[in-house]
């Protein structure tokens, strides 16, 4: 099947076509949902033949698929549960995207496990480690595990203080930009045809009989609504399964999802001296110390959340846990002070019981709810395209016609091809006559050989080639590239997910909001009072979440942060984002 690379521009005008097309033609496959999961299901359909049509009611990646740990891994700690079955998939799947899907985002990463008991502990994780290489395969994408002194622990990672650990194991796991990724991977389904649009909610199924044709979806940013026919429905929208279900009793019985919420905090590099991400048992689970360019991202809980699904908060306690288990084994320990950012994000589990979140399984189930109608929810991140093809091979049963397999596992995304040209034919593009080495390295290390696309940009207008103010690391073409070509909507779709100022800038985008939302403005045709909009509601959220992490449980810091709702979901086009900032405030 062809590829058209000009069909993965998602600017806005791309966007009026696509909401065009959704009200006139009848699609083989609709997909609810903007995850990863749901862009994983939209090109594994479309790379089968099937025409696909992808809804996504705020931005692609706006839940979960932004606010994970950032890794792509087996999952060692699914041994001890015995889901042998789910880290030989996923150690599998890591492999793929190491070496074919996804080289240009996804990294392979060294760990260190700092041991506490010098012989059962070196038995122990040595014999999980042994078995985790051993699951990996023969041509495993990664080196295999090896055991450390401890002065060769201490060399490595002078960080440790030296009374915490008695040796360690080095192994190796793998680390991706998870917001970049889902971008790259909606765009390559879009290069196959298929129709996607974010800021479209799914608000009815449409039916006839007992069988779901499609859905009535309003476009959030102007309130028209339509009706979206399809032989198939696929929802795919996370901790909304259950949701997205009950809309109009779509599903007889409806998946239970259960969410567990996970944060993690982000400090400065040079307040943990390490060579090595580390992984730290804890009481319940473990604990990750990753490398994040100039910043470590530690985390992550693993709790029941009750409350709004879109805007899940951290608390005080949630942020003293990380500091205490964290500073349980550094020499330097860290303070509320060193913390430049937090993030919040929730885990859509698929579970009939009542055990702890930690011990939920995370394999992912597939049901056919109703004729017509397909849901998948659970699972990995790393696994989203087993949980994709699954979900296309339930949906396609639905279909009057025979589909082809999948063939996701041989579809490079979108900027992996020519990865190993692209630092040279960066080097003598006319756009980067002006910039620094590590900045075109950089850009590389974000788009792959789409790094071109961003110097044509810049190329146009050199000045689009100046560092943002306020978040030096990036520069103002990329905002550009983000609503051009990537489908971002709002400064909160560019500050948050295109690029993640939000959580690697000590004031959290404060200063960059402005520039921000004025290199968006031209594009997407914003006035002043437009661009005032955006950037008092973006500060709104900011004092919000501040606020909610100083409260001492989830029903407070929910309470404080769901006040400040994202600009598409607002339940009146006349809410300010000045009288929401001073609701959060009182």
């Amino acid at each position: 099947m062809a590829v058209d690379t000009r069909g993965a521009r998602l600017g806005p005008e791309a966007r009026e076509r696509a909401l065009a097309r959704f009200a006139s033609e009848v699609f083989d496959v609709l997909v609810i949902g903007g995850g990863v999961t749901g862009c994983g299901v939209a090109l594994d359909a479309a790379s089968r033949g099937l025409s696909v049509a992808l809804v996504e009611k705020r931005d692609f990646a706006a839940g979960t698929s932004s606010r994970s740990s950032k890794l792509i891994h087996g999952g060692l700690r699914y041994l001890e549960n015995f889901d042998v079955g789910l880290v030989r998939e996923a150690l599998h799947e890591r492999r793929l995207l190491l070496k074919k899907i996804a080289p240009h985002l996804v990294r392979a990463t060294p760990f260190l496990f700092p041991l506490k008991r010098r012989v059962w502990d070196r038995f122990y994780m040595g014999s999980g480690l042994f078995l985790y290489d051993a699951l990996a395969g023969l041509h495993s994408a990664v080196p295999r595990h090896r055991h450390l002194s401890k002065t060769t622990c201490l060399r490595d990672v002078p960080g440790l203080r030296e009374d915490a650990f008695c040796g360690g194991i080095r192994y190796y796991d793998a680390q991706m930009d998870d917001s970049r990724f889902v971008v790259a991977l909606v765009r390559t389904a879009a290069a196959y045809g298929a129709v996607c649009a974010a800021g479209v909610s799914a608000t009815a199924m449409l039916r006839e009989g007992e069988r779901v044709t499609g859905a009535r979806v309003q476009d959030v940013e102007s309130g028209r609504e339509l009706d979206l026919r399809a032989g198939v429905v696929i929802n795919a929208s996370g901790v909304w399964t259950s949701e997205i279900e009950r809309l109009d009793g779509a599903a007889k019985q409806t998946m239970m999802v259960r969410p567990a919420k996970g944060i993690h905090i982000v400090v400065a590099k040079d307040r943990i001296e390490s060579k090595y991400a580390l992984i730290l048992p804890t009481e319940k689970s473990v604990l990750f110390v990753l490398p994040w360019g100039e910043h470590w991202i530690i985390g992550t809980t693993d709790t029941d959340w009750a409350f709004d699904l879109d805007h899940p908060a951290a608390n005080s306690a949630d942020i003293e846990y990380l500091l205490d288990q964290v500073n349980g084994v550094l020499d330097r320990p860290l303070t509320r002070a060193d913390i430049v950012g937090v993030y919040a994000g929730l885990r859509p589990l698929v579970s009939t019981g009542g055990k702890d979140t930690t011990k939920v399984s995370r394999n992912h189930e597939v049901r056919r709810g109703a004729p017509g109608f397909v849901s998948v929810a659970g699972g990995k991140y790393t696994t989203y395209r087993i949980m994709a093809v699954d979900a296309v091979d339930v949906a396609v049963r639905e279909l009057t016609f025979k589909a082809e397999a999948s063939r996701t596992a041989d579809i490079p995304l979108l900027g992996a091809v020519g990865l190993s040209a692209a630092g040279s034919r960066a080097a003598v593009h006319p756009g980067a006559a002006g910039l620094e080495t590590g900045q075109v390295r950089r850009l590389i290390e974000r788009w792959g050989s789409l790094a071109r696309e961003v110097l044509d940009v810049i190329a146009a207008d050199p000045a689009l080639g100046r560092p943002l103010p306020g978040a030096g690391e990036y520069l103002a073409a990329e905002v550009r590239y983000a609503v051009s070509h990537e489908g971002a909507l709002h400064v909160d779709d560019v500050l948050t997910r295109r690029t993640h100022i939000s959580f690697e800038v000590a004031d959290r985008g404060r200063e960059a909001v402005d520039p921000v939302a004025r290199l968006m403005a031209p594009i997407l045709g914003w006035d002043e009072a437009t661009i005032a909009q955006e950037i008092a509601h973006y500060r709104a959220r900011l004092a919000a979440e501040l606020e909610a992490e100083s409260m001492p449980d989830d029903a407070a810091s929910d309470a404080v942060r769901a006040v400040v709702r994202d600009l598409r979901l607002l339940p009146t086009a006349d809410e300010s984002p000045s009288a929401t900032l001073h609701s959060t405030t009182k």
